[in-house]
């Protein structure tokens, strides 16, 4: 049986994309979601609502990111996940606020060049949303592709830094 100080604690942060999620223990922040249209998912079994304190610097940073004053965040990450996942993750906190960058450069960065499938359906089990920054990659054209909180949140999260990408015709173009 899990300590109390080890047990997955739980909040809902309003943002300007709605109710987030973020879920964490001693060790740092698990998960950062969206909760949908359908309204707040329940917490996972086990899970128990966070204290008063808890999350605070998770809070101001988010409220800081949101007001366009904060570019990278500074928590205490412990995303679970496979050797691979966390080698993906790993490169999208490595992407500069503002940029994007394709699968398949995602791939050749993390010495893969051939796994820009596998890196994208990574980058889709990311569970910390925003803070490791999946939505800063898009597809091969610039097109946004894939994104666990929908399409409408990743438009928003790259217009929101104002992120740039070349279309076809190597013009920038922002999304």
């Amino acid at each position: 049986m899990s300590s109390a100080a080890s047990q997955i604690r739980y909040c809902y942060v309003d943002s300007p994309l709605g109710e987030i999620l973020l879920a964490g223990a001693d060790d740092g922040l698990r998960e950062l979601s969206f909760p949908g249209k359908s309204g707040r998912r329940p917490p996972r079994a086990g899970w128990v609502k966070a204290g008063e304190g808890d999350f605070a610097e998770a809070r101001i940073q988010l409220a800081a990111y949101f007001a366009r004053e904060l570019e990278a965040f500074d928590l205490p990450l412990a995303p679970r996940g496979s050797a691979f996942q966390h080698s993906v993750w790993d490169a999208l906190l490595q992407i500069p606020y503002g940029e994007v960058i394709s699968y398949g450069e995602q791939a050749k960065r993390i010495g893969d060049p051939g796994a820009a499938q596998a890196v994208g359906a990574a980058n889709g089990a990311n569970p910390i949303a925003i803070v490791i920054p999946c939505h800063r990659v898009v597809g091969a054209d610039g097109s946004l592709t894939g994104f666990t909180g929908g399409l409408h949140i990743k438009k928003f999260l790259l217009a929101h830094e104002q992120a740039m990408a070349r279309s076809n015709d190597g013009q920038l173009r922002l999304i």
